[in-house]
């Protein structure tokens, strides 16, 4: 093994070489080849890359976790560790530990979680921006952060400023969402939690903030409700909100209608699977760390996916077990659980995630002492100084781990159970159960060897409704934590494993198969005789169509003797009857009962001291009455939180392939909802500055309406564009097939002309982002959103952002006369509902404030 702590591993590998590597290894899944190099490759600052296929990066986890091993007695060897985390088989580190562990190039924290905020702290305007920058400084060192808005005076409250009144919560959402929107974490953007809790008068606008699809994109938002408020809701009674939330002595209360603000919480979510819900009351009851609340561990909000609910400066790292690895022969009559097997590499996990801890804190002195070393004055540097120190006392005061499961999914069907069914949940119960007394064995044998945490007090735990649950599973390991203490404040969890399930290519966390099959299509050329052509698209070209299956599927299918070539050829109503055979026949996400789901998370959150992520999928149709009596079912069932996603309320997820409906209402990866393009379209041309450089934007209209845009410098072949106001935008064809627009226009005598080849005629880089905007435009989002979206692009090169500046002038003037402008406060008064485009100007009604261009 090549050490970079010795500056030994300097082999670098190209991007395709990595790729090449990973896709080797990952048997030709090229998804799980491409999300292991972009994510968790070994790499320095400059992306320069060391490793080809994680099997070096299993290598290099196992030299670092045997390290720490070896200062303890009764210590795993590099063999040992390396045997569990190869392959992804066993345990699988998740995301800052699988990126940072060993990689001394760059200086990041292992944590996948942290929450901030400070009690009393961030109602001032000082404490607000500390909270920004902290949250920013995290979020720079890959972190997701949560914080807690409960704290912030409601909208109308007196202030002593030149303000008089506070805004309220809202303006604060959306200043640390553009926030996270601003950081960029190894190429993808940070992730957020925010919440509120339902005693604070300012809960339905928090409720409402993310409605219009504009506001705090960059960030989840969980409401956290308490019994009263649910008590309130099945009695119809009303619900007293406060300021502050936990005051015995209030300056402010008001008395809602708590059936009316469920009823709008519901229907939010419904629209758009947003609010999340918390059962606040059931997280701080069931909460081992907040026995400890006096000593700073009181939980006040959750990681950005809702799966650890933490004390303000508090961390946590992730670890999964892949269950569907101790299924033996598995999808036949012969098929078991190794429950031993599960039992001592829990075991075993619960010690990694132990050394990842001292792991954390050598990485926590690195992040000090380079900042330390920074040659800011600590002025600048003290709020991120004072951030880092605060959260290595927690790591060393709780020592909390995150241990958890994938592949939930896969392992019941590989038993021949279905998903949703009573032995399914009983099954996957019994499982947990024996999870948590193993980990928690493991805790106390470490305790015996390493020292408790520091701060371990069995009477303060005595009443602990999950303490007592594993004392009546099993009186001698209680015995044994009273006497010798324990390692961890809390151990468990269960993330979404996102990225991790498809390396492990599995089901996610606990969740069902989302889709057993589904259709994707390549492009083919139609003159090729061994090609099929199944699918023409709006542009004329050309796709064949195949089946992609759930990897496991593949496995059933091998197992029960199908040619997996014949089988993704097959047509849906060939394929159907395939399916119907197989264990994940009626246990996809959209097929699981509901009610059973619910109940599965709550039986299983029993034996999870910190929280589970999980989403019940729902069909379209589904009502919203159906959605509450699910929230409702999640309170009842003991669940901490629950999010709910019905089909269609967010673009973006795959897209099943079942009995095809008419062609113009189906939608599949390349397919659209776009208006056909006509052959020829209206077309205007407006002129813009791009730094010191004249440019011209070509906006072609479709139906009056911006449909693409074209860019390119004045100087260049468009330069006798200068002069043309208006014309035609013609698509036709190259000798290759290719698309070509064409700008045709009509001279003062009547003349055509026309410019070939307008994509061939600026830069590449400016295309591509026009093309993107296009597409946006095809698919009929508003233009006043559209000049929103391009606004906020956060692009790298000034010249760019100039000409971005150009693309939203170019739009504007498109925008219908007295449409309400998001997300802006007028310069002149300062009023937040005032400003509106007008003859593509921005004007404020209120006191006729006016910018163009």
């Amino acid at each position: 093994m090549n050490n970079p702590e010795n500056n030994i591993k300097t082999q670098t590998y190209s991007y395709e070489e990595a790729v090449a590597g990973a896709t080797a290894y990952f048997k030709n899944d090229e998804l799980a080849a491409n999300v292991w190099v972009n994510k968790y490759a070994l790499k320095d600052s400059a992306g320069n890359i060391y490793e080809s296929s994680p099997d070096q990066m299993h290598r290099r986890l196992a030299s670092e976790i045997a390290r720490v091993e070896s200062k303890y007695s009764n210590s795993y060897s590099f063999d040992d560790i390396y045997e569990v985390l190869k392959d992804f088989k066993y345990i699988v580190p998740q995301g800052g530990p699988m990126t940072g562990i060993g990689n001394n190039y760059q200086i990041a924290s292992l944590s996948n979680c942290f929450v901030i905020g400070n009690k009393g702290v961030a109602d001032s305007y000082g404490g607000v921006m500390k909270i920004d920058e902290e949250q920013v400084q995290l979020m720079k060192r890959r972190g997701g952060v949560g914080h807690d808005l409960s704290h912030i005076r409601p909208k109308g409250s007196p202030v002593m400023n030149s303000a008089l009144t506070s805004t309220g919560i809202v303006p604060f959402m959306e200043r640390y969402s553009n926030s996270t929107r601003e950081v960029a974490q190894d190429g993808r953007r940070g992730a957020l939690m925010l919440s509120v809790s339902i005693k604070h008068p300012d809960a339905e606008g928090f409720i409402d903030a993310k409605m219009d699809g504009t506001k705090v994109t960059g960030a989840n938002v969980s409401v956290k409700i308490d019994d009263d408020f649910m008590k309130a809701v099945k009695n119809n009674t009303p619900y007293e909100q406060q300021y502050p939330i936990d005051s015995k002595d209030p300056v402010f209360k008001k008395d809602t209608d708590a059936k009316k603000l469920w009823d709008k919480i519901i229907h939010n979510a419904w629209k758009s699977a947003e609010p999340g819900i918390l059962f606040w009351d059931t997280v701080i009851n069931e909460s081992i760390p907040d026995c400890y609340a006096d000593l700073g561990f009181k939980t006040v909000s959750t990681n950005p996916c809702g799966e650890i609910p933490l004390c303000p400066y508090d961390s946590c790292r992730l670890l999964a077990i892949n269950l569907f690895s101790y299924v033996q022969n598995p999808f036949t009559p012969e098929a078991k659980f190794d429950m031993p097997l599960f039992k001592r590499h829990t075991e075993m996990a619960q010690r990694i995630m132990d050394d990842i801890v001292d792991l954390e804190i050598e990485k926590i002195d690195a992040i000090i002492k380079k900042i330390t070393d920074d040659p800011e004055v600590l002025e600048v540097k003290s709020t991120e100084l004072n951030l880092w120190k605060k959260i290595k006392q927690k790591c060393i005061e709780g020592r909390r781990t995150g241990v958890g499961i994938t592949a939930e999914g896969d392992m019941l069907a590989a038993l021949n159970l279905r998903y949703g069914t009573d032995e399914a949940l009983n099954f996957s119960a019994k499982v947990h159960k024996n999870l948590a007394l193993s980990a928690y064995r493991s805790s106390v044998e470490m305790a015996k060897d390493r020292g408790a945490f520091p701060i371990y007090d069995s009477i303060r735990e005595e009443k602990n409704p999950m303490i007592n649950r594993l004392k009546d599973a099993d009186p001698a390991l209680y015995a044994d934590m009273v006497k010798y203490g324990r390692r961890n404040i809390a151990l468990l969890t269960i993330a979404p494993t996102g990225t991790t399930s498809i390396m492990t290519q599995t089901t996610s966390g606990i969740e069902p198969v989302f889709m057993v099959s589904y259709k994707r299509r390549k492009k083919v050329n139609p003159n090729d005789k061994n090609s099929r052509v199944d699918f023409v698209d709006e542009v004329g070209d050309a796709w064949e169509e195949y089946n992609v299956f759930h990897h496991n599927f593949k496995t059933w299918l091998e197992i029960n003797g199908y040619d997996l070539a014949e089988v993704a050829a097959m047509s849906q109503e060939e394929l159907n009857p395939i399916i119907e055979k197989s264990p994940y026949y009626k246990a996809t996400a959209n097929d699981v009962d509901w009610v059973n789901k619910v109940k599965m998370q709550g039986a299983i959150q029993k034996w999870v001291d910190h929280s589970i992520s999980v989403t019940v999928n729902v069909p379209n149709d589904c009502t919203e009455e159906m959605v509450s009596k699910i929230y409702l079912t999640g309170w009842e069932s003991g669940c901490k939180g629950i999010t709910v996603y019905r089909d269609g309320s967010r673009s973006g997820v795959l897209v099943s392939n079942d009995e095809k409906k008419k062609e113009e209402e189906s939608i599949s990866f390349t397919e659209t909802q776009a208006p056909k393009r006509p052959k020829s379209l209206d077309a205007e041309i407006v002129k813009f500055n791009n730094n010191a450089e004249k440019w011209i934007a070509i906006v072609g209209l479709y139906e009056g309406r911006p449909y693409e845009i074209f860019t390119g410098r004045a100087e260049d072949s468009f330069s006798i564009l200068s002069h043309v106001e208006k014309g035609w935008v013609i698509r036709n064809r190259t000798d290759d097939g290719r698309a070509r627009y064409d700008f045709q226009y009509e001279d003062k005598d009547g003349y055509k002309t026309t410019i070939e080849g307008l994509s061939r005629t600026f830069n590449q880089e400016y295309w591509n982002y026009a093309k993107l905007i296009s597409g946006v435009l095809r698919h009929g989002m508003p233009i006043a959103f559209v000049v929103d979206m391009v606004s906020n692009l956060h692009l790298s090169e000034e010249s760019l952002n100039t000409w971005k500046n150009g693309v939203v002038r170019a739009l504007k003037k498109y925008v219908a006369d007295g449409t309400k402008v998001s997300g802006q406060t007028c310069p002149g008064c300062n009023e937040e509902e005032g400003l509106v485009f007008k003859e593509g100007c921005i004007t404020c009604e209120s006191c006729g404030y006016s910018k163009c261009g």
